[in-house]
């Protein structure tokens, strides 16, 4: 049997030390490397590849949910076990959504530690019996959330991109005591107690911080779908500007569409399980990623959803490249205007 390769992920050292030993003795396993914070977590993955991450996600420089996220885009075959003090079902479903394979809470015994390590190398899911019980309860139905505004849906967006407060002030052109106000209220409408738990609600219910394309409408809108029946519309670019821009657009031709945006391929894929959109507009390059390949995966969870690769430096290459991987087209930017939107989404609809 291989050996395995283990990367130790907490920023305190005494309890690594308490793992290290508790796993010395597990045959076909190795631990090659300890970290303390995000940043060293990064290098240490680039450089070692470990076959499995045991990770507190509460270290320094460290946001989970969009970091665990990344490095499930960025390693796919690698498998993310968390060992956590926290038990709050909400924050671990966030984690489990966001990619992680298994969630083990840090007062279980050692033993089972090892046979948490063990299952999750073994391909299969682990989850602390303590937590079975909350996480079995059933989840809130779309009725009981909370309605928001549009300022609220925007905060909660970018909260849950891990940006903090400052950040988030400096791009909404708001005072850092007013965002404090919003995320204060916001919990509590949430029912959650901090920023992760709130981070992690939001990447379980998407809706939150979808966009109406009724709110792009200078008049009213004479028929306003259900939400279930609102058609789902996804837009991928790694540029925040053009995405506001083209979902705006998007707004104007399908009043009735409710609009999702993702900056990554990884927030593209967590959407599509999520929200099943039936047409999304991705850019073919995704700062260091490559949109053909999250066309490709899209496909392959929706093989009938569409999908339109979208660039503003069209190739032929390209154009090959993202038909093969299922793209109904390859359009300009420049070419994509409110009358070439129309036609896409009404082809799309019949």
């Amino acid at each position: 049997m291989q050996t395995a390769s283990v990367l130790l992920a907490d920023d305190h050292a005494v309890v690594r030390a308490g793992i290290r030993t508790a796993l010395e003795d597990l045959p076909n396993l190795e631990i090659v490397g300890e970290v303390g914070d995000g940043l060293a977590l990064v290098q240490a993955l680039e450089q070692l590849h470990p076959t499995c991450l045991l990770i507190d996600i509460t270290m320094p420089n460290f946001e989970p949910i969009s970091t665990v996220r990344w490095i499930r885009a960025r390693y796919p075959e690698l498998f993310i076990l968390v060992v956590s003090a926290y038990d709050d079902d909400i924050y671990v479903q966030g984690l489990l959504s966001a990619g992680v394979n298994g969630y083990h809470l840090k007062d279980q015994p050692l033993n089972d530690l090892k046979l948490a390590i063990t299952r999750v190398l073994s391909g299969e899911r682990w989850i602390s019996s303590a937590l079975l019980d909350k996480l079995l309860k059933p989840p809130p139905t779309d009725n009981h959330l909370p309605q928001l505004s549009a300022r609220q849906r925007d905060i909660l967006r970018l909260l849950s991109e891990g940006q903090d407060n400052r950040s988030i002030a400096c791009q909404l052109n708001l005072s850092i005591k007013t965002i404090e106000n919003h995320l204060t209220r916001l919990y509590r409408q949430l029912g959650v107690q901090n920023r992760l738990a709130a981070a992690s609600f939001v990447h379980e219910h998407p809706e939150l911080t979808a966009h109406s394309g009724m709110a792009m409408q200078k008049e009213p809108v004479e028929v306003q779908l259900p939400m279930d029946q609102q058609p789902a519309i996804l837009v991928v670019d790694d540029n925040k500007r053009y995405r506001s821009q083209l979902r705006r657009m998007i707004g104007k031709v399908q009043p009735n569409a409710m609009i999702y945006e993702a900056g990554n391929m990884a927030e593209a894929l967590r959407l599509v399980e999520k929200v099943v959109p039936w047409l999304s507009f991705v850019d073919v390059v995704l700062a260091d990623e490559d949109g053909i390949i999250c066309t490709r995966r899209i496909k392959a969870k929706l093989p009938a959803s569409r999908v339109v690769l979208i660039s503003a430096y069209p190739d032929r290459e390209f154009h090959r490249r993202g038909l093969e991987a299922g793209a109904t087209a390859f359009l300009d930017k420049k070419d994509l205007d409110a009358a070439t939107l129309r036609q896409i989404i009404q082809d799309a609809i019949d």
